[in-house]
């Protein structure tokens, strides 16, 4: 918790303030009992009326005062913690966007969710909670056990005996709930995974029929919450009862041994209410302080899973060579590469270069490393060993954001966000003029579907645009990536849904726009790669061919295998279509 403290940092004046505010409302709240008493003893008991109203009205005036100073903690306490709250959630936002993909990988989207939710509210409670309850809880302890001293030394022995066993208990409390917050962070976690997981593949899980299955797989990550919040509650509720048996006997002893004190003339009977009032503070100021630490043993739960975000070191740290990307020149030199220590490279001894104004087309059986290999290029992962070089310096030399406003990609998964069609293609260029958005739409063959609607560019899209194709959706992402004019252009299997006649217009488009300009090409189909400049075949990680077409269907025999495969399934689909 110490290390979140630098978030209340900028608003130290207001929780200064807070506490002061409570102070105030404390000092009135102890002043009550003592004046009660005095009412009682002097007032009532001698029948002077004038001392009653006196006095009354005193009372009433100090609870004005210390109501004031309640809401105003309240107020202050609110503002801090809201904003600790806002500042914190912002920080773990960044912290998070800084992630490569291999920070990413170890954290589910689903617990980074309730980290950024659910933990922040926690902490945030946790600041609110600590500038009231903390303020006045130790201050109302304190100042009642004083005035119950002052009362009768002899009686305030009660507590000796009081004070250790609710100490205990809260003790027992804290030990015992601590594993339950932390095993109730994880299965939300668990829920928001699945949650998040059911609402993005809806659509597949309806056309699989797999809504039962991922109901009843829901439903036990829902229970298994359910159970460990039960056992948690459970845990509170079987110790609060026995908290407050000890409670009421302190009270009784108090009102038995207060009782005999007044018989035998050493008490009065305003003391005798004075002292159980104080007596009572001190009880439920215990009780509370339990709660406290029930409530902080959470929060510190939350705290580590938030400081675990902070302490998580970014795997890519931005070079500091601001040098534009201008030729897009690229080459990998003896790379290899792997996600993790304990796996093998998924990228063994990779070399090629590719130069400003080419092509290259990347093919492969599915997971012989295409993907991963383009990855490398903007550093979304770094090399294990090895070097990737843009324009003859090392990617891991180079400020990242201005890498990365050099290459365009378009993902193997086309996203688009909500919002308007304009404003998705804007993604690549944000001062964009209305021309540039349709141009780069023309090119990437985007232009007529666009104006068949009714709003046209101004279309709104559903999430993740739910109301186009595949194809149109496609389309969209390479008119976004177009949009930027990049020196490097990727396409990672980007016209997969794309039928083969509007395929060939955007490869023809690409021609042009990316002259003298660099463009990888990721595809399982030849059609996509026949007419690139350089094809590299890949086959587990390494590259087993690399040349023109003419050139690989002549000396490379897995390129062979995959044009005979996709051409003799084209040949026989048009021989059944002519039949």
């Amino acid at each position: 918790m110490k290390k979140l403290l630098v978030y209340i940092k900028p608003y130290w004046k207001l929780a200064i303030l807070g506490p002061f505010a409570m102070f105030v409302e404390v000092a009135c709240d102890l002043m009550q009992p003592n004046l009660m008493s005095q009412i009682v003893d002097e007032g009532i008991k001698t029948g002077n009326l004038d001392f009653v109203i006196k006095t009354g009205l005193h009372m009433v005036l100090i609870a004005i005062i210390g109501i004031a100073g309640g809401i105003g903690c309240s107020f202050f306490a609110g503002i801090v913690s809201q904003s600790f709250g806002a500042d914190l959630r912002e920080d773990l936002y960044r912290r998070v966007e800084n992630f490569s993909f291999k920070n990413i990988d170890e954290f589910t989207t689903g617990s980074l969710i309730t980290r950024l939710t659910n933990d922040v509210v926690q902490l945030q409670t946790a600041v609110l909670v600590m500038m009231r309850m903390m303020v006045r809880t130790p201050l109302l302890l304190v100042g009642s056990f004083i005035m119950a001293v002052r009362i009768n030394a002899r009686l305030a022995l009660i507590l000796i005996v009081c004070l250790p066993i609710l100490l205990i208990l809260g003790y027992l409390l804290i030990k015992k709930a601590m594993p339950f917050f932390t095993k109730v962070q994880q299965a939300l976690d668990k829920v928001n995974t699945i949650l998040q997981e059911n609402l993005a593949g809806i659509r597949v899980v309806k056309a699989f029929v797999r809504g039962e299955y991922e109901k009843q797989k829901f439903n036990k990550a829902n229970d298994n919450l359910t159970r460990l919040n039960i056992m948690a509650s459970r845990m509170v509720g079987l110790t609060m009862p026995l908290m407050f048996l000890v409670m009421n006997m302190c009270i009784a002893a108090a009102l038995w041994f207060g009782g005999m004190n007044v018989n035998i003339g050493t008490m009065q009977t305003g003391e005798v209410i004075a002292f159980i009032n104080y007596l009572t503070q001190i009880l439920f100021s215990l009780l509370r302080v339990g709660f406290m630490l029930i409530f902080f043993s959470r929060a510190k739960v939350s705290a580590d899973r938030v400081i675990e975000i902070l302490s998580t070191t970014p795997e890519i740290v931005s070079g500091s060579c601001d040098s534009p990307v201008e030729k897009g020149k690229v080459e990998f030199k003896d790379v290899y590469f792997s996600y993790s220590e304990k796996q093998e490279p998924v990228l063994k001894d990779i070399n090629f270069t590719a130069l400003p104004g080419q092509t290259i087309a990347i093919i492969g059986t599915t997971g012989s490393g295409k993907t991963t290999l383009v990855n490398l290029i903007p550093r979304f992962y770094d090399v294990t060993s090895g070097s990737v070089l843009v324009d003859d310096i090392d990617v891991r030399e180079r400020n990242l954001k201005v890498l990365r406003s050099a290459i365009g990609i378009v993902p193997q998964n086309p996203l688009l966000f909500s919002g308007t069609i304009i404003e998705n293609i804007k993604w690549g260029k944000e001062d964009a003029t209305e021309e540039e958005v349709i141009a780069a739409a023309k090119a990437a063959q985007a232009h007529d579907f666009i104006m068949s609607f009714p709003e046209n560019y101004n279309t709104v899209l559903g999430q993740r645009g739910v109301n186009l194709s595949g194809g149109q959706k496609q389309r969209l992402t390479i008119a976004r990536a177009l949009l930027r004019k990049p020196a490097i252009l990727i396409l990672d299997d980007s016209t997969s849904a794309v039928d083969v006649t509007t395929e060939t217009r955007i490869q023809k488009a690409l021609k042009e726009w990316m002259k003298d300009k660099t463009c990888f090409i990721i595809t399982s189909r030849i059609s996509s790669a026949i007419s690139a400049d350089d094809i590299l075949v890949m086959e587990e990680g390494q590259i087993i061919g690399r040349g023109t077409h003419s050139e690989l269907i002549e000396s490379c025999a897995i390129y062979q295998e995959i044009y005979h495969s996709q051409m003799d399934k084209l040949i026989e689909g048009t021989a059944e279509g002519a039949i």
